[in-house]
């Protein structure tokens, strides 16, 4: 029996879900969020489902909802239609000829995973490796208005047993909400992101959180500015953390050769799905590098495929696989992901290992797109 799959049917659904508390970034506020699914059948009408994270506007990474669509559907989709595949890693050759757009990819890498799990019986977590029952989850917040709301929010999230609190920072709003949020919470485990927004001469504002235990500084310069990273690393004793400049594991030997971290943030999304990952858990593991998952509020689909990855052993810090609750009311996976004092278990069915709820993402969609026998 061949051990070749072949996709005959693809589809794409843009869908637009509110979320339970606006978030902001350093950036901008959302009410909602449009993530692309990803939906991909082979020729037993099994199918996998995947997740498009993208943000709506290009101030994380440059890609966009729109973007990601324009590249799945025109080039990504169309590479790995009726060619046969026997591993999810297979699919990076059919669409070799496009460069970066990363989350697009990781829509479709993803998607082909949870596929190949479901035709072996396996689930995600297993076929990636993963050897973890559970995952520890933490959080992230944005920043608000006031720091009294601030703390309402980290009180609510302790309230919820999470053991881990990320805060978005920014200039104007880092010190004085951090050594707010240790002092009423002396032993959390507490760390700052930066999202790229600070620049060479805020290093001795950024050394001032070193008083305050943080277990990570994440990525606080701009995403090629590896030396600027490593000279911060080399005069604070909190470990920084990288996210936006590792997009490949290239990425990542050249920032472990410059010393520019002690801790990397893998995203699916931003290297390109489950398969290059992988690759970088291994490596950093191989570098004695301690690494976490890290999210982009991701629904359901992408939620799974999170604490799937993070069932892999290096996954050693807490991950950004929070309950679906914290974002949406009703999450596109039945049931949504929970946590129990800041724990989440990781699926031992089948696949994604949780059921898509289809009803709800046609209620949501607001675009969607398909390819294969439908369209003849």
């Amino acid at each position: 029996m061949s051990t070749d799959l072949k996709i005959v049917a693809a589809r794409l659904h843009r869908v637009r879900m509110p979320l339970v508390h606006e978030f902001q970034t350093s950036s901008h506020r959302k009410a909602y969020l449009d993530h692309i699914l990803v939906e991909l059948e082979d020729a037993s009408g099994a199918v996998g489902w995947g997740e498009i994270a993208s943000s709506s506007d290009p101030y994380y990474a440059p890609e966009t909802v729109e973007s990601c669509w324009h590249i799945a559907s025109t080039y990504l989709l169309p590479a790995v239609l009726d060619r046969p595949w026997s591993r999810p890693g297979d699919l990076a050759g059919l669409w070799s000829k496009v460069r970066g757009n990363q989350f697009a990819k990781a829509g479709v890498d993803t998607a082909a995973w949870v596929l190949w799990a479901e035709t072996r019986q396996l689930p995600l977590a297993t076929a990636l490796g993963g050897s973890r029952t559970e995952v520890v989850a933490g959080v992230s917040l944005g920043i608000e208005p006031t720091i009294d709301e601030l703390l309402t929010q980290v009180q609510q999230q302790v309230d919820a047993g999470y053991p881990r609190v990320k805060l978005k920072i920014a200039p104007g709003w880092d010190v004085e909400p951090v050594r707010a949020v240790r002092t009423a919470y002396p032993e959390l485990d507490l760390h700052v992101d930066a999202n790229g927004i600070y620049g060479a001469d805020d290093i001795q504002q950024l050394r001032k959180l070193d008083e305050h235990r943080l277990t990570m500084i994440e990525q606080p310069f701009a995403p090629r500015d590896l030396l600027t990273h490593a000279e911060l690393q080399r005069t604070i004793s909190t470990p920084v953390c990288l996210d936006e400049s590792v997009e490949t594991v290239d990425d990542l030997e050249t920032a472990l050769a410059l010393g520019a971290l002690q801790v990397l943030n893998i995203k699916v999304s931003r290297m390109g799905g489950l398969t290059p990952a992988r690759e970088a858990h291994d490596r950093a593991r191989d570098a004695g590098l301690p690494v976490w998952c890290g999210g982009m509020h991701e629904f359901g689909v992408g939620r799974l495929a999170n604490v799937a990855l993070s069932a892999l052993p290096g996954f050693t810090l807490p991950s950004d696989v929070s309950a679906s609750e914290k974002y949406y009311a009703r999450d596109v996976v039945v049931p949504a992901v929970t946590a129990v004092r800041g724990v989440v278990q990781v699926p031992e069915a089948t696949g994604l290992g949780q059921a898509v709820d289809r009803e709800l993402i046609a209620a949501n969609t607001v675009a969607e797109l398909s390819l294969g026998p439908e369209q003849e």
